[in-house]
């Protein structure tokens, strides 16, 4: 059973960085997709980058150029550095899996429903 745990969410001040870390068991990251999402308050939740089996990598715009998805498959695990933090990265942060190739499909990236395993999510709050 796949089963997906986040770390490394905290309080950061505008303009400041952040690692998480999606730490994966149950099977390797050269067969899965990972992706992050993000839920602010009151909204939905939403794609933020994404890293598929092969390593091919996929963003939303307003985290290209600021965040960075990489991985290590020795630790099975998946982390996304953030900087230049602004108060609208602001939510609970989560990582997602699933077995198919959805990074190098955009209309599949993006969606929820795409994705089979879900962590508990890690806050992050960007607040002076």
């Amino acid at each position: 059973q796949l089963q997906l745990v986040e770390s490394g969410g905290g309080l950061v001040q505008p303009g400041g960085s952040l690692r998480l870390s999606c730490s994966a068991s149950g099977s390797s990251l050269n067969y899965i997709t990972i992706a992050w999402f993000r839920q602010a308050p009151g909204k939905d939740r939403e794609a933020v980058s994404c890293i598929s089996s092969g390593g091919i990598t996929n963003s939303v715009d307003s985290a290209k150029g600021r965040f960075t998805i990489s991985r290590d498959t020795a630790k099975n695990t998946v982390y996304l550095q953030m900087n230049s933090l602004k108060p609208e990265d602001t939510g609970v942060y989560y990582c997602a899996a699933d077995g198919g190739d959805h990074c190098v499909i955009r209309t599949l990236f993006l969606k929820v429903e795409s994705y089979s395993a879900w962590g508990q999510g890690t806050q992050v709050t960007v607040s002076s």
